[in-house]
């Protein structure tokens, strides 16, 4: 590893002879794996190179942070004969995840109250119940936040009665939750509350005393953007950066075809068929696949994506985060992605994540004399209901309706 990032002799000896040599090659290699670039790698190879160098066999197996702070700092010297203090803050941020890498980094344990409690819910949702790993994500959030709030204010989960439960709709969520996400937030907790009670974990009377909010068919708006402004925003990914590349693929797959953004992170490179002009989508909930044509916009950019930027990485996945660690970017990653750029434009919204884009689909297909049934089977909804929100954003219907002469009728 180290001939490629080193152009003399002199400077590979170095690196080969210094100290812990086997654990350095190995960790950039790993880096490597993870899309680290020759210049990062050089100077990450340099920074762990002279940490190494200034440990003490005693530190060999573990290094905590005042170690490091001490190995690195207590040579740092504003002459030119020490070490900078740049190069010292440059060599402990390259230095601390090599030491974890190797295990050598003391990582405290995540303190986790009642936690077998909630990660035999999330075994269950996962195991059992077969939800999608965003809903899981978002489940096991909550719960954990309701968990924390038992454990700061001394209540104990087997001990917990209703007005407990009461008492943190109250004092804890009355600030921070609007009407609608405190009834999302009941509904979980009493999900978890009955599973928590089938395992003996709490009391079996808590999920029953946990009464739901009334909630009205079609009460809220969908956030949908103008057209104009989907146009706006893809506008703004047109750049021949590998960001912007990327990004504009992801916009145009949430605009087009009206994806989730899990669907959208989740997508992989098997599920793309250019020479067909086929995309293949596994819905989230209808837990099926589904196959639809693939527009020349969209292909394009995908094949732009995919062949001229893409980091070449062994995951399946389509999209790649831009910086090392290379990974697959994540469901979470889409909401900055496109709230970033539709806030530079000053767009105004009640929302401005990805799911905007997706209502924004709908409003299109609406408009354009779209059946609420192609609608929703555009869309992957499991019934008709969930595309009915739609049609109070169809003014022209609206209007036409309004135009009929009803024949004189009172």
């Amino acid at each position: 590893m180290f001939e490629t990032l080193v152009s003399t002799d002199r400077a590979l000896a170095h690196h080969r002879d210094g100290p812990l040599a086997d654990e350095r090659n190995r960790y950039l290699q790993h880096c490597t794996a993870q899309g680290g670039t020759r210049d990062s790698l050089r100077l990450r190879a340099r920074s762990i190179l002279w940490v190494a160098e200034h440990m003490s066999p005693s530190d060999f197996g573990s290094v905590n942070a005042s170690r490091l702070h001490e190995i690195v700092y207590g040579r740092v010297s504003p002459t030119s004969h020490g070490l900078a203090p740049t190069t010292a803050a440059t060599c402990v941020c390259f230095a601390r995840p090599w030491l974890k890498y190797l295990g050598w980094w003391p990582q405290p344990e995540e303190s986790v109250p009642f936690g077998p409690a909630l990660e035999h819910f999330v075994a269950w949702m996962r195991d059992e119940r077969g939800l999608t790993p965003c809903t899981i994500e978002q489940w096991r959030y909550r719960a954990l936040k309701f968990l924390c709030w038992c454990s700061d204010t001394d209540r104990n989960l087997a001990t917990l009665q209703p007005q407990d439960i009461d008492a943190y709709f109250v004092n804890y969520g009355a600030k921070r939750w609007s009407r609608i996400s405190a009834g999302g937030i009941a509904k979980m907790l009493r999900v978890f509350l009955r599973h928590a009670a089938s395992t003996g974990a709490c009391s079996p009377i808590l999920a029953g005393s946990i009464p739901g909010n009334r909630r009205y068919a079609l009460e809220s708006l969908p956030y949908a953007l103008s057209w104009e402004d989907v146009r706006r925003v893809v506008a703004t990914a047109s750049s021949d950066s590998e960001g912007d590349i990327r990004d504009r693929a992801i916009l145009l797959l949430l605009a087009v075809y009206g994806l989730r953004r899990g669907e959208v992170a989740s997508l992989r490179l098997d599920q793309i068929d250019l020479a067909a002009g086929l995309l293949h989508i596994w819905r989230l909930k209808r837990r099926q696949p589904q196959v639809y044509p693939l527009v020349p916009s969209v292909a394009e950019a995908l094949r732009r994506y995919i062949h001229e930027v893409r980091p070449n990485v062994s995951h399946a996945e389509v999209f790649i985060r831009t910086q090392a660690p290379r990974f697959p970017i994540q469901a979470t990653a889409l909401y900055n992605i496109v709230t970033r750029r539709l806030r530079a434009l000053g767009i105004q919204a009640a929302h401005l994540g990805p799911h905007a884009l997706r209502h924004s689909c709908a409003a299109k297909l609406l408009a354009d004399g779209l059946t609420l049934k192609e609608i929703g089977d555009h869309l992957g909804h499991r019934s008709a209901s969930a595309t009915m929100t739609y049609t109070k954003v169809d003014l022209g219907s609206l209007r036409q309706v309004a135009d009929f002469d009803l024949g004189g009728l009172r």
